[in-house]
């Protein structure tokens, strides 16, 4: 049974009233500032994760709650916190997280030099250091699966024409 279609047409916005407030990005110079990446964001737990391609790399934090941990969080592993604290010396794990030490690190509003460190981590991104962004579980799920449903293997293909190569020989 085919689906019945609304008669009347939506209601449009009165122009003579304001226009709906816009949800205010916190710390939106850095969102600016990856531009040139072309960033996705989302909406997450009341604050902005920023994506570039398929791996998050910041999350924008402005709220009431743990204020502490208001600010640029960084999406990282532990094996890099020591070389990203020598560009970020007030970045720090997150208290909120529960951990003593945690993936993601945070360069705190707090801190004297925050939108120096703000400003330099976008920079990071923008040159694609590795230190910088990961791909979520879930999405390292779906590329596996869908790797092993189209027949092909997760390698580049660079590294398929190779190990086809050493097999030859």
């Amino acid at each position: 049974m085919p689906k019945t279609r609304r008669s009347s047409p939506l209601p449009l916005r009165d122009p003579l009233l304001p226009a709906p407030k816009r949800k205010t990005i916190p710390h939106e110079f850095v969102l600016d500032a990856l531009a040139p990446l072309s960033p996705t964001t989302r909406s997450m737990f009341g604050c902005i994760a920023i994506y570039v391609e398929d791996k998050i790399v910041l999350f924008l934090r402005e709220k009431p709650t743990y204020p502490a941990d208001n600010g640029v969080w960084l999406a990282t592993t532990p094996e890099h916190h020591a070389s990203l604290r020598e560009d970020f010396p007030n970045m720090r794990s997150i208290g909120l997280l529960g951990k003593k030490i945690t993936g993601w690190q945070v360069l705190p509003t707090e801190a004297s030099d925050f939108e120096e460190s703000a400003t330099r981590a976008s920079e990071l991104i923008l040159a694609h250091d590795p230190r910088i962004g990961k791909v979520p579980s879930s999405r390292r799920a779906a590329n596996s699966r869908a790797a092993k449903t189209s027949g092909k293997s997760a390698k580049p293909s660079h590294a398929r024409a190779h190990a086809r190569k050493r097999s030859k020989s």
